[in-house]
């Protein structure tokens, strides 16, 4: 039964109760919370509803390239068609990272490239060329193209002379900048750069310092953990434009220069750099190798550097690099040196690792074998043997590559070791003998001959007869060389490698005994 026993003691009910009027919303109304449970309100919840519209802004600002939206805002539109025209393309990866990596963790590998693509950007700026993409440990740029406001009032002619230069400039300041940013030495920041460029950099400098002057660790990280980059570049026609899907639009440059510029980097020197015919054509033409050459020598003379002396032709080293994948195609490239204190900053290197362990050895060979064509490096590394004490055999190294010869400077001096040994070191320095090692390796590496033509389809019988025969006889003329090649990988150079590796293991067991006595 209902509380009320009528309508009328409820309609009086009702009457009794105090009017609360809080106009229109009035039947909204709730309880105080307070009064309701009898303590403190909870906290407000925090309304977590997104600014889409700023949120969106936001993101266009933090991931989009400034300098793409600013030659897009100043054309005043998006280009719609895609066009052909000349650029200038270079590609940075960062040589053996896998390696350097293994000394970091996770976060601090990703501050450590950020504060190094953090340096290279600013390279790019100052030179006004365009960041294309980052990918892990590489880096893509180029100069040229209807966003290139420099080029565009241009004509080609100009253009080129204008691309070239800055191209090739942006490469050797991104070699020299490296070489900062190892140090981590901020030299290389100019006035106007922002305070979030300076923190990446503040970060990535922190962790090298700290690897490198941590105590327990310096010896060992000054000597292993050591940042050098290769570059590519080339100049050429390609397709400019937008590329993708809706939804995932990108600007880039596509075409046979853009691909033959990632070859120069995959082939480049470590702390150097490779570069095209046609742009060190475009270098030439320009005078700007003549002009780099004037500088570079003269920096290398006021370091007192092994490369005082260096020539044009050695400074820009021509060769011709072989693409396996385009059926052994030949390039015509340059290898460019970029660093005047490369041999001593490599020497330097090699003492370092040396006096770390086998492990450092191994090291020291890599080292050896990487720069073994280059006689400037290998010739301040063979000083850094001598003033250290390490000992190689020459002798033993001579008469493994080439024993006739070596037989014949036996009978020269009768079998006399002392004056052998004399001999072979006055005659034959370390780079000298890896130049003889390279020599036998490129005999063996010359490709076998095919036993002549084809001949003509007359039937299955007699033409099977004939492709007999010619692949036999081929087979018999190659089997001599193939001989050689395996002679010469399998024991030649192992054993030449391993003969060096010795030398410096005697050396570090030896110091390890001079030091225990010295501590007993």
């Amino acid at each position: 039964m209902s509380d009320f026993a009528n309508s009328a003691d409820l309609d009086e009910e009702l009457e009794s109760l105090e009017v609360v009027d809080d106009g229109p919303e009035a039947s909204d109304h709730r309880p105080d919370t307070a009064d309701a449970y009898g303590e403190d309100p909870p906290e407000p919840v925090e309304d977590t509803r997104i600014d889409r519209v700023a949120l969106r802004r936001q993101i266009e600002d933090y991931y989009l390239p400034t300098q793409l939206v600013d030659a897009i805002l100043e054309m005043g539109g998006i280009p719609e068609s895609s066009e052909v025209t000349l650029v200038g393309i270079g590609f940075i990866d960062i040589a053996d990272y896998t390696y350097l990596s293994q000394f970091l963790s996770p976060q601090e590998n990703q501050d450590v490239l950020n504060g190094l693509y953090t340096a290279f950007t600013g390279v790019l700026k100052r030179h006004g060329g365009y960041l294309n993409k980052l990918e892990g440990d590489s880096l893509m740029f180029h100069y040229g193209g209807n966003i290139d406001p420099r080029v565009r009032n241009m004509d080609d002619a100009e253009a080129k002379r204008y691309i070239a230069k800055e191209l090739f400039y942006t490469c050797v300041e991104m070699q020299r900048v490296c070489a900062l940013f190892n140090q981590a030495n901020e030299r290389f920041l100019v006035e106007g750069v922002s305070e979030e460029a300076r923190d990446s950099l503040r970060r990535a400098f922190n962790i090298i310092s700290t690897l490198r002057n941590t105590f327990e660790l310096a010896r060992n990280i000054n000597a292993l953990f050591q940042i050098r980059i290769r570059i590519g570049a080339n100049i050429g026609k390609v397709t400019i434009g937008n590329f993708g899907p809706d939804g995932a639009k990108q600007w880039d440059v596509i075409g046979t220069a853009v691909i033959d510029a990632k070859r120069m980097e995959s082939t480049a020197p470590v702390g150097g750099l490779r570069i095209s015919g046609e742009l060190y054509q475009a270098l030439v033409e320009t005078r700007v190798a003549e002009e780099y050459y004037t500088r570079f020598l003269r920096e290398a003379r006021l370091l007192r550097s092994y490369y005082r002396d260096i020539t044009m032709e050695e400074l820009f080293r021509f060769s011709e690099v072989e693409i396996k994948e385009k059926r052994g195609a030949l390039f015509q490239t340059y290898s460019v040196q970029v660093t005047p204190n490369l041999p001593e900053s490599i020497a330097k290197q090699v003492v370092d690792l040396i006096n770390i362990g086998p492990a450092g050895a191994d090291r020291v060979i890599d080292l050896l074998k990487y720069y073994r064509g280059n006689p400037y490096v290998i010739n301040a590394i063979e000083d850094a043997f001598t003033q250290i004490g390490v000992v190689l055999r020459k002798r033993y190294i001579l008469s493994t590559m080439y024993p006739l010869q070596f037989e014949a400077i036996e009978r020269q001096f009768d079998g006399n070791v002392d004056a052998i040994t004399e001999h072979v070191e006055a005659h034959f320095t370390l780079f000298a003998l890896l130049e003889k090692l390279g020599r036998f390796q490129d005999i063996v590496k010359q490709p076998d001959s095919r036993g002549g033509a084809d001949t003509e389809f007359v039937d299955y019988d007699r033409y099977m007869s004939a492709a007999e025969t010619r692949i036999r006889a081929a087979y018999a003329e190659s089997r001599k060389t193939m001989v050689q090649r395996a002679y010469f990988f399998n024991v030649v150079f192992p054993l030449v490698f391993a003969s060096i590796r010795s030398s410096i293991i005697e050396y570090q067991i030896g110091a390890e005994e001079l030091e225990t006595l010295a501590g007993a």
